[in-house]
Protein backbone atom coordinates (compact mmCIF):
# COMPACT_ATOMS: atom_id res chain seq x y z
CA UNK A 1 0.00 0.00 0.00
CA UNK A 2 1.13 3.52 -0.72
CA UNK A 3 1.98 6.00 2.01
CA UNK A 4 -1.34 7.67 2.78
CA UNK A 5 0.40 10.97 3.63
CA UNK A 6 1.88 11.42 0.15
CA UNK A 7 -0.68 14.13 -0.62
CA UNK A 8 1.03 16.26 2.04
CA UNK A 9 4.33 15.98 0.19
CA UNK A 10 5.79 13.48 2.65
CA UNK A 11 7.97 10.74 1.21
CA UNK A 12 8.15 7.28 2.78
CA UNK A 13 11.39 8.09 4.59
CA UNK A 14 10.48 11.52 6.03
CA UNK A 15 10.53 11.70 9.84
CA UNK A 16 6.86 12.44 10.10
CA UNK A 17 6.68 13.85 13.64
CA UNK A 18 9.76 16.07 13.29
CA UNK A 19 8.32 17.93 10.31
CA UNK A 20 6.47 21.22 10.31
CA UNK A 21 3.11 19.83 9.18
CA UNK A 22 1.71 19.11 12.63
CA UNK A 23 -0.22 16.21 14.08
CA UNK A 24 -3.62 17.77 13.52
CA UNK A 25 -3.10 17.78 9.74
CA UNK A 26 -1.82 14.20 9.82
CA UNK A 27 -4.84 13.23 11.92
CA UNK A 28 -7.24 14.72 9.36
CA UNK A 29 -5.60 12.78 6.52
CA UNK A 30 -5.71 9.56 8.56
CA UNK A 31 -9.38 10.13 9.42
CA UNK A 32 -10.25 10.71 5.74
CA UNK A 33 -8.42 7.52 4.77
CA UNK A 34 -10.31 5.51 7.39
CA UNK A 35 -13.64 7.01 6.29
CA UNK A 36 -13.00 5.90 2.69
CA UNK A 37 -12.23 2.38 3.89
CA UNK A 38 -15.43 2.38 5.97
CA UNK A 39 -17.43 3.21 2.84
CA UNK A 40 -15.68 0.45 0.90
CA UNK A 41 -16.38 -2.10 3.66
CA UNK A 42 -20.04 -1.09 3.86
CA UNK A 43 -20.45 -1.66 0.12
CA UNK A 44 -18.97 -5.15 0.46
CA UNK A 45 -21.13 -6.27 3.36
CA UNK A 46 -24.29 -4.87 1.72
CA UNK A 47 -24.66 -8.30 0.08
CA UNK A 48 -25.74 -9.63 3.48
CA UNK A 49 -26.71 -6.49 5.43
CA UNK A 50 -29.99 -4.73 4.68
CA UNK A 51 -28.82 -1.55 6.37
CA UNK A 52 -28.13 -0.03 9.75
CA UNK A 53 -30.49 0.53 12.64
CA UNK A 54 -30.29 2.25 16.00
CA UNK A 55 -33.08 0.04 17.35
CA UNK A 56 -32.25 -2.68 19.83
CA UNK A 57 -35.37 -4.65 18.85
CA UNK A 58 -37.64 -4.66 15.82
CA UNK A 59 -40.63 -6.54 14.48
CA UNK A 60 -39.86 -7.82 11.00
CA UNK A 61 -42.98 -8.12 8.86
CA UNK A 62 -43.92 -10.04 5.73
CA UNK A 63 -47.46 -10.49 4.35
CA UNK A 64 -49.17 -13.66 5.50
CA UNK A 65 -51.60 -15.84 3.55
CA UNK A 66 -55.10 -17.24 3.66
CA UNK A 67 -58.26 -16.77 1.58
CA UNK A 68 -60.98 -14.17 1.14
CA UNK A 69 -64.34 -14.96 2.72
CA UNK A 70 -67.55 -15.47 0.78
CA UNK A 71 -69.85 -12.44 1.04
CA UNK A 72 -73.19 -13.99 0.04
CA UNK A 73 -75.78 -12.84 -2.52
CA UNK A 74 -76.42 -9.45 -0.98
CA UNK A 75 -72.77 -8.67 -0.39
CA UNK A 76 -73.28 -9.02 3.31
CA UNK A 77 -71.45 -11.06 5.84
CA UNK A 78 -69.34 -10.98 8.94
CA UNK A 79 -65.65 -10.88 8.14
CA UNK A 80 -62.60 -11.32 10.26
CA UNK A 81 -60.29 -8.27 10.07
CA UNK A 82 -57.60 -8.74 7.42
CA UNK A 83 -54.16 -8.27 8.93
CA UNK A 84 -50.68 -9.18 7.80
CA UNK A 85 -49.70 -12.11 10.01
CA UNK A 86 -46.18 -12.78 8.77
CA UNK A 87 -43.88 -11.27 11.36
CA UNK A 88 -41.27 -12.16 13.94
CA UNK A 89 -39.39 -10.25 16.59
CA UNK A 90 -35.65 -9.73 16.31
CA UNK A 91 -32.96 -8.01 18.35
CA UNK A 92 -29.53 -6.63 17.57
CA UNK A 93 -26.40 -6.54 19.72
CA UNK A 94 -24.17 -3.50 20.04
CA UNK A 95 -20.56 -4.22 20.89
CA UNK A 96 -17.57 -1.92 21.29
CA UNK A 97 -14.41 -3.00 19.43
CA UNK A 98 -11.18 -1.09 19.47
CA UNK A 99 -7.60 -0.68 20.46
CA UNK A 100 -5.29 2.02 21.78
CA UNK A 101 -2.17 3.34 20.08
CA UNK A 102 0.50 5.21 22.01
CA UNK A 103 4.10 6.07 21.16
CA UNK A 104 6.92 7.38 23.33
CA UNK A 105 8.98 10.38 22.24
CA UNK A 106 11.89 8.29 20.92
CA UNK A 107 9.66 6.09 18.77
CA UNK A 108 7.90 9.16 17.40
CA UNK A 109 11.19 10.91 16.65
CA UNK A 110 12.34 7.99 14.49
CA UNK A 111 9.00 7.17 12.87
CA UNK A 112 8.79 7.70 9.12
CA UNK A 113 5.69 8.56 7.12
CA UNK A 114 5.65 5.03 5.72
CA UNK A 115 5.79 3.46 9.20
CA UNK A 116 2.92 5.60 10.46
CA UNK A 117 0.94 4.82 7.32
CA UNK A 118 1.48 1.08 7.82
CA UNK A 119 0.31 1.31 11.44
CA UNK A 120 -2.92 3.00 10.39
CA UNK A 121 -3.48 0.54 7.54
CA UNK A 122 -2.95 -2.32 10.01
CA UNK A 123 -5.77 -1.00 12.21
CA UNK A 124 -8.03 -0.82 9.14
CA UNK A 125 -7.23 -4.45 8.29
CA UNK A 126 -8.02 -5.50 11.88
CA UNK A 127 -11.36 -3.71 11.61
CA UNK A 128 -12.16 -5.48 8.33
CA UNK A 129 -11.26 -8.83 9.88
CA UNK A 130 -13.41 -8.18 12.95
CA UNK A 131 -16.40 -7.04 10.90
CA UNK A 132 -16.20 -10.01 8.56
CA UNK A 133 -15.84 -12.48 11.44
CA UNK A 134 -18.87 -11.11 13.29
CA UNK A 135 -20.93 -11.10 10.09
CA UNK A 136 -20.06 -14.71 9.25
CA UNK A 137 -20.68 -15.82 12.82
CA UNK A 138 -24.16 -14.30 12.61
CA UNK A 139 -24.82 -16.42 9.52
CA UNK A 140 -23.07 -19.73 10.22
CA UNK A 141 -24.07 -20.04 13.87
CA UNK A 142 -27.63 -21.43 14.05
CA UNK A 143 -28.11 -20.99 17.81
CA UNK A 144 -29.85 -17.82 18.98
CA UNK A 145 -27.49 -15.62 20.95
CA UNK A 146 -27.97 -13.59 24.11
CA UNK A 147 -26.68 -10.03 24.30
CA UNK A 148 -26.68 -8.14 27.60
CA UNK A 149 -27.39 -4.56 26.70
CA UNK A 150 -26.53 -1.94 29.34
CA UNK A 151 -29.71 -0.01 28.54
CA UNK A 152 -32.19 -2.70 27.51
CA UNK A 153 -31.13 -5.80 29.42
CA UNK A 154 -31.04 -9.29 27.94
CA UNK A 155 -31.71 -9.40 24.18
CA UNK A 156 -32.26 -12.58 22.15
CA UNK A 157 -30.38 -12.25 18.88
CA UNK A 158 -31.95 -14.42 16.20
CA UNK A 159 -30.26 -16.34 13.38
CA UNK A 160 -31.60 -17.42 10.01
CA UNK A 161 -34.66 -19.66 10.18
CA UNK A 162 -33.39 -22.43 12.46
CA UNK A 163 -36.36 -24.68 13.17
CA UNK A 164 -37.56 -22.77 16.23
CA UNK A 165 -41.21 -22.04 16.93
CA UNK A 166 -41.43 -19.01 14.62
CA UNK A 167 -44.22 -19.36 12.05
CA UNK A 168 -43.31 -18.00 8.61
CA UNK A 169 -45.68 -16.99 5.80
CA UNK A 170 -46.87 -19.87 3.62
CA UNK A 171 -44.41 -21.06 0.98
CA UNK A 172 -45.47 -21.21 -2.65
CA UNK A 173 -48.01 -23.99 -3.09
CA UNK A 174 -49.26 -23.75 0.49
CA UNK A 175 -51.69 -21.58 2.42
CA UNK A 176 -50.50 -22.49 5.89
CA UNK A 177 -47.91 -20.69 8.00
CA UNK A 178 -45.20 -23.05 9.19
CA UNK A 179 -41.81 -23.25 10.88
CA UNK A 180 -38.73 -23.60 8.71
CA UNK A 181 -35.03 -24.44 8.92
CA UNK A 182 -32.46 -22.92 6.58
CA UNK A 183 -29.47 -24.66 8.18
CA UNK A 184 -29.13 -27.77 6.07
CA UNK A 185 -26.93 -30.81 5.86
CA UNK A 186 -26.50 -32.25 2.38
CA UNK A 187 -26.44 -35.93 3.39
CA UNK A 188 -23.36 -36.47 1.21
CA UNK A 189 -19.74 -35.38 1.38
CA UNK A 190 -18.28 -32.57 -0.71
CA UNK A 191 -16.35 -35.18 -2.68
CA UNK A 192 -19.68 -36.72 -3.75
CA UNK A 193 -21.18 -33.59 -5.34
CA UNK A 194 -22.65 -34.69 -8.68
CA UNK A 195 -25.70 -34.28 -10.91
CA UNK A 196 -27.43 -36.66 -8.51
CA UNK A 197 -26.10 -35.02 -5.36
CA UNK A 198 -26.54 -31.40 -6.40
CA UNK A 199 -26.57 -28.88 -3.51
CA UNK A 200 -27.51 -25.96 -5.76
CA UNK A 201 -30.94 -27.36 -6.58
CA UNK A 202 -31.71 -27.78 -2.87
CA UNK A 203 -30.45 -24.31 -2.00
CA UNK A 204 -32.29 -22.67 -4.89
CA UNK A 205 -35.58 -24.38 -4.04
CA UNK A 206 -35.28 -23.37 -0.37
CA UNK A 207 -35.11 -19.69 -1.34
CA UNK A 208 -37.52 -19.76 -4.28
CA UNK A 209 -40.29 -21.30 -2.21
CA UNK A 210 -40.36 -18.07 -0.20
CA UNK A 211 -39.52 -15.41 -2.78
CA UNK A 212 -40.79 -16.78 -6.09
CA UNK A 213 -39.36 -18.50 -9.14
CA UNK A 214 -39.25 -16.13 -12.08
CA UNK A 215 -39.00 -17.49 -15.60
CA UNK A 216 -35.37 -17.22 -16.62
CA UNK A 217 -33.95 -17.62 -13.13
CA UNK A 218 -33.49 -15.71 -9.91
CA UNK A 219 -30.61 -13.59 -8.67
CA UNK A 220 -29.45 -16.13 -6.10
CA UNK A 221 -25.78 -16.23 -5.14
CA UNK A 222 -24.00 -19.16 -3.48
CA UNK A 223 -20.63 -18.55 -1.84
CA UNK A 224 -18.33 -21.57 -1.74
CA UNK A 225 -14.84 -22.50 -0.61
CA UNK A 226 -12.20 -23.01 -3.35
CA UNK A 227 -11.87 -26.65 -2.25
CA UNK A 228 -15.25 -27.39 -3.84
CA UNK A 229 -14.51 -25.80 -7.22
CA UNK A 230 -13.56 -28.91 -9.22
CA UNK A 231 -16.69 -30.82 -8.24
CA UNK A 232 -18.93 -27.84 -8.97
CA UNK A 233 -17.40 -27.26 -12.39
CA UNK A 234 -18.06 -30.93 -13.24
CA UNK A 235 -21.86 -30.49 -12.89
CA UNK A 236 -23.64 -30.85 -16.23
CA UNK A 237 -25.52 -27.55 -15.90
CA UNK A 238 -22.45 -25.51 -14.92
CA UNK A 239 -21.71 -22.56 -17.23
CA UNK A 240 -18.34 -20.92 -16.69
CA UNK A 241 -17.67 -17.19 -16.55
CA UNK A 242 -14.93 -16.82 -19.19
CA UNK A 243 -11.48 -15.41 -18.62
CA UNK A 244 -11.61 -11.70 -19.45
CA UNK A 245 -8.43 -12.06 -21.50
CA UNK A 246 -9.81 -14.82 -23.72
CA UNK A 247 -12.11 -14.15 -26.66
CA UNK A 248 -15.04 -16.55 -26.42
CA UNK A 249 -16.27 -18.47 -29.45
CA UNK A 250 -19.46 -17.38 -31.22
CA UNK A 251 -21.51 -20.43 -30.18
CA UNK A 252 -20.36 -20.57 -26.55
CA UNK A 253 -22.79 -19.97 -23.67
CA UNK A 254 -21.57 -17.15 -21.45
CA UNK A 255 -23.23 -15.91 -18.21
CA UNK A 256 -24.27 -12.25 -18.31
CA UNK A 257 -25.46 -9.69 -15.80
CA UNK A 258 -22.91 -10.69 -13.17
CA UNK A 259 -23.77 -9.38 -9.68
CA UNK A 260 -21.45 -7.12 -7.69
CA UNK A 261 -20.37 -9.35 -4.80
CA UNK A 262 -17.18 -10.05 -2.84
CA UNK A 263 -15.07 -12.95 -4.10
CA UNK A 264 -14.72 -14.31 -7.61
CA UNK A 265 -17.76 -15.28 -9.67
CA UNK A 266 -16.73 -18.25 -11.73
CA UNK A 267 -19.99 -19.65 -13.05
CA UNK A 268 -23.71 -20.18 -12.94
CA UNK A 269 -25.43 -23.48 -12.25
CA UNK A 270 -29.08 -24.47 -11.73
CA UNK A 271 -30.23 -20.88 -11.35
CA UNK A 272 -27.48 -19.84 -8.93
CA UNK A 273 -24.37 -17.71 -9.24
CA UNK A 274 -21.32 -19.54 -7.93
CA UNK A 275 -18.85 -17.33 -6.07
CA UNK A 276 -15.51 -18.50 -4.75
CA UNK A 277 -14.86 -16.70 -1.47
CA UNK A 278 -11.99 -17.93 0.65
CA UNK A 279 -13.64 -16.93 3.92
CA UNK A 280 -16.32 -19.59 3.53
CA UNK A 281 -15.21 -22.68 5.52
CA UNK A 282 -14.41 -25.76 3.48
CA UNK A 283 -17.39 -28.12 3.14
CA UNK A 284 -19.91 -25.31 3.66
CA UNK A 285 -21.99 -23.15 1.33
CA UNK A 286 -23.81 -19.92 2.08
CA UNK A 287 -26.52 -18.44 -0.13
CA UNK A 288 -28.99 -15.59 -0.30
CA UNK A 289 -31.25 -13.81 -2.78
CA UNK A 290 -29.86 -10.47 -3.92
CA UNK A 291 -33.20 -8.84 -4.79
CA UNK A 292 -35.09 -9.13 -1.51
CA UNK A 293 -34.29 -7.76 1.96
CA UNK A 294 -30.91 -9.05 3.00
CA UNK A 295 -30.71 -11.39 6.02
CA UNK A 296 -28.89 -9.16 8.52
CA UNK A 297 -29.02 -5.68 9.95
CA UNK A 298 -26.18 -3.85 11.63
CA UNK A 299 -26.95 -1.98 14.82
CA UNK A 300 -25.12 1.28 15.45
CA UNK A 301 -25.45 4.08 18.00
CA UNK A 302 -28.28 6.60 17.52
CA UNK A 303 -27.17 9.65 15.53
CA UNK A 304 -28.00 12.06 18.35
CA UNK A 305 -25.36 10.44 20.59
CA UNK A 306 -22.62 11.86 18.37
CA UNK A 307 -20.68 8.60 18.59
CA UNK A 308 -20.55 8.16 14.84
CA UNK A 309 -20.48 5.01 12.72
CA UNK A 310 -17.70 2.73 11.54
CA UNK A 311 -14.05 2.66 12.49
CA UNK A 312 -13.00 5.97 13.99
CA UNK A 313 -9.79 7.48 15.24
CA UNK A 314 -10.65 9.03 18.59
CA UNK A 315 -8.04 11.49 19.81
CA UNK A 316 -7.29 12.00 23.50
CA UNK A 317 -5.28 15.19 22.93
CA UNK A 318 -6.63 17.67 20.40
CA UNK A 319 -3.24 19.31 19.85
CA UNK A 320 -1.33 16.03 19.55
CA UNK A 321 -4.02 13.59 18.42
CA UNK A 322 -1.63 10.91 17.14
CA UNK A 323 0.57 10.73 20.23
CA UNK A 324 -2.07 8.66 21.98
CA UNK A 325 -5.26 7.67 20.26
CA UNK A 326 -8.02 5.11 20.42
CA UNK A 327 -9.42 3.30 17.40
CA UNK A 328 -13.05 2.34 17.92
CA UNK A 329 -15.93 0.70 16.09
CA UNK A 330 -19.29 0.09 17.74
CA UNK A 331 -21.63 -2.28 15.91
CA UNK A 332 -23.41 -5.61 16.05
CA UNK A 333 -25.13 -7.94 13.59
CA UNK A 334 -28.44 -9.74 14.00
CA UNK A 335 -30.77 -11.55 11.61
CA UNK A 336 -33.80 -9.58 10.42
CA UNK A 337 -35.09 -11.32 7.28
CA UNK A 338 -34.55 -14.81 8.64
CA UNK A 339 -35.75 -16.41 5.40
CA UNK A 340 -33.23 -14.84 3.01
CA UNK A 341 -30.31 -17.11 3.66
CA UNK A 342 -29.38 -20.77 3.43
CA UNK A 343 -26.35 -22.38 5.00
CA UNK A 344 -25.50 -25.89 3.89
CA UNK A 345 -22.96 -28.24 5.40
CA UNK A 346 -21.63 -30.82 2.97
CA UNK A 347 -21.60 -33.80 5.30
CA UNK A 348 -23.23 -36.99 6.47
CA UNK A 349 -23.46 -36.45 10.22
CA UNK A 350 -27.25 -36.34 10.25
CA UNK A 351 -27.72 -32.66 11.13
CA UNK A 352 -26.12 -29.28 10.62
CA UNK A 353 -22.90 -28.64 12.57
CA UNK A 354 -21.65 -25.12 13.21
CA UNK A 355 -18.13 -24.53 11.80
CA UNK A 356 -15.65 -24.60 14.68
CA UNK A 357 -14.55 -20.99 14.22
CA UNK A 358 -18.11 -19.68 14.62
CA UNK A 359 -19.43 -21.94 17.37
Amino acid sequence: MANIFGQLGLSDTDRVFNGTIGQEVLYDVAAAFVASRNDELNRQIAVWVAGTTANHTERYRLPGGGYLEERGNQGKGTFAPARATGYWDVAYPLNDYGGAVEWDDVTMAYMTANELSLNIQNVVIKNQNTTRFQLLKSLFNNVAGTHIDPLWGSLTVQRLANGDATLYPPVLGSSTEATDNHYLESGYAAADISDTNNPFVTIRDELEEHFGAMTGGENIVVFVNPAQRAKIEALSDFVEVPDQYIRVGQDTAVPSGLPNVPGRIYGRVNGCWVVEWRWVPANYMMANHLEVDQPLKMRIDPADTGLGMGLQLVATDERFPLTKSVWRNRFGFGASNRLNGVIMELGTGGSYTIPTAYA
